[in-house]
């Protein structure tokens, strides 16, 4: 066996007796990939089925929506904990390691009591919507209205007549000032076309 492959320079292309590669058009045009680089960009970046919508929908979102809410409930809860529990040790004239248990008390005790309702609320929230998707097969800010009053219906039902009227009232508010805000930043395509047809 000889050993004059080692001093002859490494070729990754095609030998140049071949037909193929000796139309100048049929070359590969990256010698190192070995592969037309003009098919990648005729296609798109990412790949959809047919008639799929191209963002997420509101199964999708439930999750990351659920997990920040609750991220942010722990961190609201565990700030009003750390007030509380400096108020009280100071009161309690605490020092030392027993004022320092008392505020890990505080915060995580209230930290996690926020994080449970703001994660409650984010679940009930999610599921009237995605309910509300596959009911009406349109996702819109109708859902998101809807969603919101009745979490807040369900929410403050085993409190009575009163308050469960309080919380739907409070939960329709609030998402209802979520929708005017987006359609205001021009981030609602359906509700900013109905406007434009009626007014």
């Amino acid at each position: 066996m000889s050993d004059d492959f080692l001093s002859k320079p490494l070729s990754f292309g095609a030998p140049q007796s071949s037909g193929i590669a000796a139309s100048p058009q049929l070359q590969p045009l990256s010698p190192y990939l070995n592969y037309d680089t003009r098919y990648l960009q005729t296609q798109p970046e990412f790949i959809f089925p047919e008639g799929a919508s191209k963002q997420r929908g509101r199964f999708e979102l439930a999750f990351s929506q659920i997990g920040s809410s609750a991220m942010i409930g722990a961190c609201i809860g565990g700030a009003g904990g750390l007030y509380n529990g400096i108020n009280a040790t100071r009161l309690a004239n605490q020092t030392g390691k027993l004022r320092r248990t008392q505020l890990l008390n505080h915060v995580m005790k209230q930290g996690a009591a926020t994080a449970n309702t703001f994660g409650t609320i984010a679940v009930m929230y999610s599921a009237f919507g995605v309910l509300l998707q596959y009911a009406r097969g349109e996702d819109d800010e109708i859902n998101t209205i809807a969603a919101g009053g009745a979490t807040g219906l369900l929410y403050k039902s085993t409190a009575g007549l009163r308050k469960c009227a309080i919380g739907g009232g409070i939960g329709l508010a609030l998402t209802s000032m979520y929708v005017l805000w987006s359609v205001a930043g021009g981030g609602s395509k359906k509700l900013s076309d109905l406007k434009s047809q009626f007014l």
